[in-house]
């Protein structure tokens, strides 16, 4: 066996085998580096930057006045809550049915019939971006014919989503750039023109990255058009609460959907609005004509999942059940959610009166008409650009603005900024 060893040691390498090796260098020399992620690339900036002046208005989580993350209190008393919990085997049925059922009570209320007559079915999935994703591939199963409908602009992920599960988009007016308002009159024609039977993709509240949302009528108009057409609604629910400051009335449009009587598909975040990023909490929900019917659709969804990421965490899970199904970390969460959106609002009011004060010829009331975390600021891509290159100032190409990252002590020297690279 030693003889062998060593006659396999000192053997030249056959030229065939040699070729093997360098041909297997080559696998993946086709593979080139893909673009950025808009938002992911602000951050790089960001942080590849020494000066002591520098902004971050690109990254869509709370920060608190002095520009620090926050852990809610009510989060903290959840992981005291649950602390010792075993970890190690995978999110039991009743917890993970559990999660579900409080998600879907958020949104619908928790007098909703839906619960009550079962005609509701959902999974825990990978916050917001994977409960899109399993919808989208949920589409591509059963409607493999079908288009998804993107408002005009939407977050720029929900593009990836639906083109990584092979879903052609399209897409409808929303924004209005001239007014800086939403474009009511071009999406309602959107609608009407739109195929019978399309899948729409829908902000229920701080449109991101817009700030902009219906009114209620509007909404209500929305709703009745979708169902003259008989189109099918997802909302994208990952700003609840932080649009006023109150979790009914920012599902307010979904609820409007439900009295009309729609089936709805809904892909709930708790990133946002619990401050838990790193957790990757969310859950897709569906209704259906019946429990038959939503016992049906979870197996697939189930399957599918299945193939995607298996099961999901375990520890946000039972943070976000614990706060929703203890009523006094409820309403801590809730007041927290307010104390979250007012800071929000005092510095959109700053922010515009500042820019009044300058003097700036500039109409910026859109700053305070618009709501929730983001502010569309009207801004260029070149202005943008001399924000990062003069001022240190970071935000996305399309002038979206992170108000969670405007605080006091930094909301006059941006106001200056903003103010010097529009004036012209």
């Amino acid at each position: 066996m030693l003889i062998w060893r060593r006659y396999l040691m000192t053997r030249p390498m056959s030229t065939s085998s040699s070729a093997t090796t360098i041909e297997g260098l080559r696998w993946w020399e086709r593979v080139g580096p893909a673009p950025k992620d808009p938002i992911l690339a602000v951050s790089e900036a960001f942080l590849a930057d020494s000066s002591p002046l520098k902004i971050n208005l690109g990254v869509g989580a709370y920060r608190d006045d002095e520009g620090k993350p926050v852990i809610l209190q009510c989060v903290r008393a959840a992981e005291a809550k649950i602390s010792g919990t075993q970890f190690l085997e995978s999110l039991s049925s009743a917890a993970s049915t559990k999660l579900v059922e409080d998600s879907v009570q958020l949104v619908y209320g928790k007098d909703s019939d839906i619960v009550k007559e079962r005609r509701f079915t959902g999974l825990q999935a990978l916050s917001g971006t994977g409960a899109c994703r399993l919808f989208a591939e949920f589409q591509r199963h059963f409607y493999p014919e079908s288009h998804i409908y993107l408002p005009v602009p939407t977050w720029s992920n929900h593009h990836n989503i639906w083109r990584a599960a092979q879903v052609p988009v399209r897409t409808f007016h929303y924004y209005h750039p001239d007014s800086k308002g939403l474009h009511f009159a071009a999406l309602m024609d959107d609608i009407k023109n739109a195929p019978e039977h399309s899948f729409f993709l829908l902000h229920p509240c701080a449109h991101n990255p817009t700030g902009v949302d219906p009114t209620e009528e509007q909404w209500r108009e929305i709703s009745h058009q979708f169902k003259v057409k008989n189109h099918f609604p997802f909302f994208d629910t990952a700003y609840q609460g932080l649009a006023s400051g109150d979790l009914d009335r920012d599902a307010k449009a979904i609820r409007i959907f439900h009295e009309d009587g729609h089936l709805i598909g809904c892909a709930q975040s708790f990133a946002k609005i619990m401050g838990l990023h790193g957790h990757r909490v969310g859950c897709l929900s569906i209704l259906s004509v019946d429990e038959k019917q939503a016992i049906a659709i979870r197996s697939q969804l189930q399957q599918i999942a299945r193939a995607m990421y298996g099961s999901p965490p375990v520890h946000g899970s039972l943070l976000v059940s614990t706060i929703l199904g203890d009523p006094e970390l409820k309403a801590l969460w809730e007041e927290e959610v307010k104390v979250m959106v007012d800071r929000i609002i005092r510095m959109r009011a700053a922010l515009r009166r500042s820019l009044e004060k300058l003097g700036s010829c500039l109409n910026w009331e859109h700053i305070t008409n618009q709501v929730g975390m983001f502010c569309f600021s009207g801004l260029s891509p070149e202005q943008v650009d001399q924000l990062v290159r003069e001022f240190h100032i970071y935000m996305t190409c399309d002038g979206r603005i992170s108000m969670a990252g405007v605080t006091t002590s930094n909301v006059d020297y941006l106001a200056n900024a903003i103010h010097e690279v529009s004036r012209y």
